[in-house]
């Protein structure tokens, strides 16, 4: 008998699926390479933060001392009033800066979005104004750094040692303030605020010739 008990030879598996391997010679696919930007926000941020600084600067360097040492004791009511009249003052700048940027629309008009940015330029400077008046009053942070210039006429030292309730006079003129400010707006938009017409037409008076009141027509049976 021929090899009738020869088995089936099993066939081969499949191969397994090619793997593209990186080889050290092989040079590694070129990726389109990114535009680094953080240079060019590094080299914006930086100059705009210093001219944003710079008035708040100027404005303590040269006329802190002799704002509160002169100009806010001889304030209508003294140093504490001046500082009730700049603490009120903080949310209506605020306002009054905000208020025109809510209004730009650039895709609908570049050119009314430049005048209204040129509006809330107003109200940029004396958001630096006020915040010029509050930032004489601030103290350095260390201790040591409290020198005889702080302490001079006028110096933030000097200024909360001869009026230790100024910020609380301030916060809370500043709270009063923003209080008012909300209750103003909400009034003013709901008077802006046009009321629908009423459909609800009231109820036909009965005719006198229909003797039940149903105005001719017939009750039900």
């Amino acid at each position: 008998m021929s090899g009738g008990s020869a088995r089936p030879k099993r066939r081969k598996a499949a191969g397994s699926a090619l793997r593209y391997e990186h080889r050290p010679g092989r040079p590694p696919e070129s990726r389109p390479e990114k535009r680094g930007w953080g240079c060019l926000w590094a080299c914006l941020v930086l100059p705009g933060f210093v001219a944003l600084i710079m008035p708040l600067v100027l404005f303590d360097m040269y006329w802190g001392h002799e704002l509160w040492g002169d100009f806010a004791p001889a304030w209508p009511g003294g140093a504490y009033a001046f500082t009730g009249v700049a603490g009120a003052l903080v949310p209506v700048v605020f306002f009054a800066w905000v208020a025109p940027l809510t209004r730009m629309d650039w895709k609908t008009s570049k050119a009314r979005s430049l005048a209204w940015v040129a509006a809330s330029l107003p109200g940029l400077g004396a958001c630096y104004l006020v915040a010029g008046v509050i930032a004489t009053t601030v103290r350095p942070k260390r201790r040591r750094d409290w020198d005889g210039d702080c302490y001079s006429e006028g110096g933030p030292c000097w200024v909360h040692v001869h009026y230790p309730w100024l910020w609380v006079v301030g916060l809370v003129s500043t709270l009063v303030a923003v209080a008012l400010l909300i209750t103003l707006l909400v009034r003013l938009g709901r008077r802006a605020t046009p009321t629908p017409p009423s459909t609800s037409a009231p109820p036909a008076d009965p005719t006198p010739g229909s003797p039940t009141g149903t105005g001719g027509r017939r009750p039900p049976a």
